[in-house]
């Protein structure tokens, strides 16, 4: 186990009327206030099983004071096909963890994990499932001839039946993870998955990714995650391609108002976090604007004291995590707090965080590190002293 403390030093719009007035609404880069001061107190690796490749984890706190972290697992590499849902437990604000659990192993890869505790203390766990792998076992791909690839590749052996297992999916829990209910269409996906409203509805924003449109947008469910239906769609900014924008995460500021961020891969601000407004539960959103953040995707929390934190990762040097607090619910953002800096290259990042009860802070990301072939989970834990 790494144990470093150290101080810290640092993805077509129905209502026109409201794309047409984000600009004045909107400026195209906002100014960024000083950095509050932070203090890392613990930086370790929390993946028990050091010969997996573990990817693209969540974090939550329950209600009842637990720490629990999903990711995608016993993986062999960023794109295989032996992905699996897993999760974790800690009683004790992150010092120790339970052994990994399997949530979801289903026929083809699956991917990013996100987790929530409803307010009915539903635990929610979102994947999308993938066929990316599948050209590397075609004829002439790299692994067309590996036992352990095919073997996986071939647990179906009908092409269209394959394809059909292709989808946005969550996963719920009536008894705080002990069981999990069968898979149910989310419509659309991001890494971190959905955040819960005052009004009890759960909005996930992210992309469709498994349609010709692949519009980015909201999904709402008034069930606790039970059924899912679409909701509002986010606008594309004029010049942009909307197959460019991925990873969204959402959260309700104390006034209301959603902010979704948006990892963005058009030219302009490529690289960039963007973001997004609704004032009417979700319904309507302002055209995705620049908030002069290099890095992604974003994780977004409300503190309990109503101020915003983002976490993101940050893939050039210095290769880690970087996190920013809002104290006008996404208007201005900080300058970056450094919460990791030592990573080798941009194979990491996904950062979520939790407040804990004393007001500090856990994150967990994947990184892949210097020593070892494989992706580990990597946490910190941290506080704001001023």
């Amino acid at each position: 186990m790494e144990n470093s403390p150290a101080p810290l030093s640092r993805r077509r719009f129905a209502g026109l009327s409201l794309a047409a007035s984000a600009a004045t609404l909107l400026p195209a880069a906002r100014a960024c206030a000083a950095a509050p001061k932070a203090e890392l107190l613990e930086t370790k690796i929390i993946s028990p099983q050091a010969n997996y490749y573990h990817g693209w984890p969540t974090l939550t706190r329950t209600e009842m004071g637990e720490l629990v972290v999903v990711w995608s697992g016993r993986r062999e590499a960023h794109v295989c096909p032996f992905g699996t849902v897993e999760m974790m437990t800690s009683h004790d604000d992150g010092a120790n963890w339970t052994f990994p659990r399997t949530v979801y192993d289903g026929p083809i890869d699956d991917r990013d994990a996100g987790v929530l505790e409803t307010a009915n203390g539903i635990l929610i766990v979102t994947t999308f499932t993938s066929l990316a792998y599948a050209p590397m076992v075609a004829e002439g791909g790299s692994k067309a001839k590996d036992p352990a690839w095919l073997a996986v590749h071939h647990r179906i052996t009908d092409e269209e039946t394959r394809e059909g297992e292709l989808g946005c999916w969550c996963f719920r829990s009536t008894d705080g993870g002990l069981s999990f209910s069968g898979r149910i269409d989310t419509i659309v996906n991001s890494p971190h998955g959905p955040c819960q409203l005052a009004d009890g509805r759960l909005l996930y924003a992210g992309k469709e990714l498994w349609t010709d449109e692949k519009r980015i947008g909201v999904s709402v469910s008034s069930d606790d995650g039970e059924t899912w239906e679409w909701l509002g769609e986010i606008p594309t900014r004029e010049g942009d391609a909307v197959k460019e924008y991925h990873e969204l995460h959402a959260v309700q500021c104390a006034s209301g108002k959603i902010i979704v961020q948006i990892r963005n891969h058009n030219a302009a601000n490529k690289g960039e976090t963007l973001q997004s407004e609704s004032t009417d539960g979700g319904k309507t959103w302002t055209v995705p604007h620049p908030i002069g953040v290099w890095g992604l995707p974003s994780h977004l929390l409300r503190l309990r004291d109503g101020r915003l934190l983002m976490t993101y990762g940050h893939r050039r040097k210095p290769f880690g995590n970087q996190a920013r607090v809002s104290t006008d619910e996404g208007a201005t953002w900080s300058e970056p707090i450094e919460i990791s800096g030592d990573g080798i290259g941009g194979d990491l990042g996904y950062p979520s965080t939790v407040e804990l009860e004393d007001g500090g802070f856990v994150s967990v990301w994947y990184e892949k590190l210097a020593d070892s072939p494989m992706a580990q989970l990597r946490q910190a834990t941290w506080r704001l002293v001023s």
